[in-house]
């Protein structure tokens, strides 16, 4: 994507989109307050905005709404609690640590619930230590409703006259990441490029795409417009989503042996050219998904059936000069152009018919969306040590509470008590590695920030000039909030200095105390979570290592069945598939932070990278393994594949029984018999048998792995 392109893509992008909604909701009241001499009546006002219109996070209509009035009731009571507490010192610390405990716990329910709490943590540290009489709180409370209210009627009327733009732009960005996938895989043919890094980049990557399909999953299919309204563009965006998704999942199940492929034919010249092929097929996804967020119809930019028969002819002509098999690099260009069929699919739906959505696809669909908004016995199951929410809430009501005693009690001033309190909730993170990168991140952005904000006050005399300057650096800040966090710090810091300068406050002064407060804040956040139950993520590897065994073998298990003469439906095949998606990014994602805990803490991490990088090739080859048995005009024999394939099941189920969790279900292993039929030989049964092979002996080497860290502390 060109450079212009890509600055383009992100104004059309959901998080400038939610930077603009909160921007309009938090400036606009204090301007008009402002012109009627009410200036602090706006700040209120905008404030109610602001918090609610962070909760307001990417998902259906219908949950984004209920998102929205949880925040608003979750500040209401944070704010009359704080109000009631304000003036006793012995009685605020218990609220901040009942309130830090409780809110901190809304993480068991979902990404939504946890945003909400965080919101009730904010607005009460914001309404700590606040001097004014009860009566003038009640009314400030007011103001902040009317804030609130205010949101709503901006997010909720968008919802109404654009309703299908957020499924746009979260599509949009869904689309990027695919590319980005693929790009990741285009380099497992660059022979310069270190394959067993590339194998963690792309764990890391799916994890991405993972998470945004759910989000549009839940976008599209959770909403009733959707399943009822027979509009062009929820049709043609439910179309686009379910080929992008069959796309992402043919690129998942072309995997190969690149270590071999690199091997044998890195003097042939080919490998490069399937590299700048896929990274072709990348771009186009690029311009696909910048037209797509840009409301524009899309136009093909490669023809790809030239490019697939050029490198066809290519291998053919290196068949007949080498006396290498070239076998390998024909199912390589085959699943590239099985890949483009996907592409020219999505064009085609430009000049869709009526009837190309039906509600049963719909429905269908709705069976991978998680619908438990609020699951009281997640709440239940995770009142324990064993938990890592609870221990990081229990971390965050002791450090926030703690701290504002001991600040209070040594007489720290109001706003620098609120300042690091600020900064110890946005840092502490319930892993050890996650607060060290925010605490970084949010020192880091202070310090330029603040250098910045402190060069616009010496130079730019003008408060007009100033106050533009402010609002667009806060549309910056919350544009970026969720994308790179570090630059939504950097223009965050000099919007708070400036307007704090509209208050005849000493502005460089206050910039030099917000920098040692953010260092305070994070030191306290960083050493917390260091010795304050500490949940390192060598805690979950585990459990994580026995999940996606655990779906791994019940993926592979259904090979069985299919193996066996039975049918298994088209829907559980997916969800199974999906678990093992999901676990493998949980996985990938617990590895990348353990390597950022103390070198104390990093054991056996070469032996856990390897589990890591053999479940992906495992799965991979299970999902072309059960694309190839799942076609129905194949035929192969059943006594030898069935035999292959109970050896690779029995040294998982061995993997399962030896990698013990404290709390481990049960898993219901397959039990067959093999009949001695008559081998049947031919391409189908000779590439099934290879794949059975392969899986074999990937899963013998994930069994060793499994028992030589099943003893070990890990």
């Amino acid at each position: 994507m060109k450079k212009t392109q890509e600055i383009s893509s992100f104004f059309y992008s959901q998080y400038f989109a939610e930077g603009i909604r909160i921007t309009l909701g938090s400036i606009i009241p204090v301007i008009v307050c402002a012109f009627l001499g009410e200036f602090l009546m706006g700040t209120f006002i905008s404030l109610g905005a602001l918090i609610v219109g962070l909760s307001d996070t990417p998902g259906a209509p219908r949950h984004r709404r209920l998102g929205i009035i949880y925040c608003t009731i979750i500040s209401i009571i944070s704010i009359l609690v704080t109000a009631l507490a304000n003036d006793y010192l012995y009685i605020m610390t218990v609220v901040i640590a009942g309130l830090s405990f409780l809110f901190s716990m809304f993480s068991v329910f979902n990404a939504r619930a946890a945003t909400v709490g965080m919101m009730g943590i904010l607005i009460m540290l914001i309404n700590i230590d606040a001097q004014f009489p009860f009566h003038e709180e009640m009314m400030y409370l007011g103001l902040f409703v009317i804030g609130a209210v205010w949101y709503m009627l901006i997010s909720f009327s968008l919802m109404q006259v654009r309703p299908y733009r957020l499924a746009q732009q979260e599509l949009g960005e869904n689309i990027v990441l695919v590319a980005d996938y693929l790009r990741l895989k285009a380099k497992f043919y660059d022979l310069n490029n270190d394959a067993e890094e590339n194998y963690l980049r792309l764990i890391e990557k799916q994890v991405s795409v993972n998470e945004h399909q759910e989000n549009v999953r839940d976008i599209l299919f959770q909403s009733k417009r959707s399943i009822k309204d027979t509009t062009r563009e929820g049709r043609f965006l439910t179309l686009i989503f379910n080929e992008l998704v069959d796309l992402f999942e043919q690129s998942m199940t072309t995997h190969y042996d690149y270590t071999e492929i690199r091997r044998k034919y890195d003097q042939s010249g080919i490998l490069e050219e399937i590299k700048i092929l896929i990274d072709k097929i990348a771009h186009e996804l690029d311009s696909i998904a910048y037209k797509i967020n840009a409301n524009k119809r899309p136009y093909p930019l490669y023809q790809f059936d030239k490019e697939i028969d050029k490198l066809r002819l290519l291998i053919d002509d290196y068949d007949r000069s080498s006396e290498v098999n070239s076998i390998p690099l024909k199912k390589i260009v085959i699943n590239i152009r099985t890949i483009t069929k996907h592409i020219n699919n999505i064009y085609q739906y430009v000049q869709f018919k009526a009837d190309d959505v039906n509600k049963e696809e719909i429905q269908q669909s709705t069976k991978f969306i998680k619908t438990d908004i609020l699951n009281w016995q997640n709440l239940k199951d995770n009142l324990s040590l064993d938990s890592s929410i609870f221990r990081h809430a229990l971390r965050m009501s002791i450090v926030l509470s703690g701290t504002y005693f001991l600040f209070n009690i040594f007489k720290y001033s109001s706003f620098t008590t609120y300042w690091i309190l600020l900064t110890i909730l946005v840092i502490l993170k319930p892993g050890f590695g996650l607060t060290k990168e925010r605490n970084l991140q949010r020192l880091i952005g202070t310090i330029i920030g603040g250098i910045i904000g402190g060069i616009i006050l010496l130079t730019v005399p003008d408060v007009m000039v100033r106050f533009l300057v402010m609002i667009i650096f806060f549309l910056i800040a919350y544009s970026l909030f969720r994308v790179n966090y570090i630059m939504a710090v950097i223009f965050m810091t000099p919007y708070v200095l400036i307007m704090l300068s509209f208050s005849g406050v000493n502005t460089l002064e206050m910039a030099k105390e917000r920098i040692i407060d953010t260092f305070i804040g994070g030191s306290i956040a960083f050493l917390s979570s260091y010795v304050i139950f500490p949940n390192w993520e060598s805690f979950q590897i585990r459990t994580n290592m026995r999940s996606l065994l655990v779906a791994n073998y019940k993926y592979l298990a259904q090979a069985v069945t299919l193996l066996s003469g039975s049918k298994i439906s088209i829907i559980d095949y997916k969800l199974a598939r999906k678990e093992v998606y999901i676990a493998s990014a949980n996985m990938g994602s617990t590895f990348q932070r353990l390597l950022t805990e103390p070198k104390w803490r990093q054991k056996h991490t070469k032996e856990v990278n390897r589990f890591v990088i053999l479940n992906h090739i495992l799965s991979s080859y299970t999902a072309s393994l059960l694309t190839q048995i799942y076609n129905p005009e194949n035929e192969f024999s059943n006594s030898e594949h069935l035999k292959l394939l109970v050896k690779s099941l029995g040294h998982l189920e061995s993997a399962i029984q030896e990698i013990s969790t404290n709390i481990c279900s049960d898993v219901e292993f397959v039990k067959t018999s093999i009949s001695n039929n008559v081998e049947l030989i031919n391409d189908d049964a000779i590439l099934i048998t290879e794949q059975l092979q392969f899986l074999s002996k990937i899963s013998g080497d994930l069994q060793k792995i499994v028992s030589s860290l099943a003893s070990k502390e890990i």
